[in-house]
């Protein structure tokens, strides 16, 4: 992954410096201040930053996932797409289960190796997702149902609905997929990594 360095007065001259240099805009660059020069009386003040340019990251990490399965033995196909600026990999591989693992925990470690190797090598977070043949959008697809089948019974029994533990990610999917519902709320209960949602009718007005 290239990065570059430019220099200016002011860290908003530095920028301004790599924009021009890399015919980019600055929402399309990650930007990081590496040294800071005051100025005294035969120096004047400088600022260094180092830019990367984030269509560079969406390459450099589908470069590391091909890397980083290959050596693991997989065979694979890695597609990406862009989603409201977020890129997506979706792999398919020759061994999708085992890739996913139980309850998706080897997908979701296999994210945070990722997004760890991206934080270290730019310096901050950059937001994208790994899936594996559509298993999180088949995954976000049957909890949206699960949630609205219960939210049905509990409106109708008045009787909360304890669901199975979840972790964060899932638990979201469960709230937004009821937050406008009119007979039924959501609660998050219990403790890490046990938590789980509640689904509770509401009063009648």
């Amino acid at each position: 992954m290239e990065k570059h360095r430019f220099i200016g007065k002011t860290k908003e001259e530095a920028i301004e410096n790599a924009k021009i240099g890399l015919q980019e805009l600055e929402e399309n660059l990650i930007i990081k201040e590496i040294e800071s020069t005051k100025g005294g009386l035969f120096k004047s003040k400088k600022v260094e930053i180092e830019v990367v340019e984030k269509r560079e990251i969406v390459k450099e990490i589908k470069n590391y996932l091909n890397k980083l399965l290959r050596d693991l033995g997989f065979t694979i196909n890695i597609e990406v797409k862009m989603n409201e600026d977020v890129p997506t990999y979706t792999v398919y591989s020759d061994n999708d289960s085992l890739l996913i693992g139980k309850n998706g925990k080897n997908l979701h470690a296999l994210s945070i190796i990722v997004n760890q190797y991206v934080k270290k090598e730019v310096g901050e977070n950059y937001k994208f997702l790994i899936d594996v043949n559509a298993y999180k959008e088949k995954h976000e697809k049957s909890l949206v149902r699960l949630a609205k089948k219960v939210a049905r019974e509990v409106a109708t029994t008045k009787i909360a609905a304890k669901m199975d533990s979840m972790n964060s990610y899932e638990r979201r999917i469960i709230h937004n997929a009821l937050t406008n519902n009119k007979k039924v709320y959501t609660e998050s209960e219990g403790e890490e990594p046990n938590r789980y949602v509640v689904i509770k009718p509401k009063e009648e007005e």
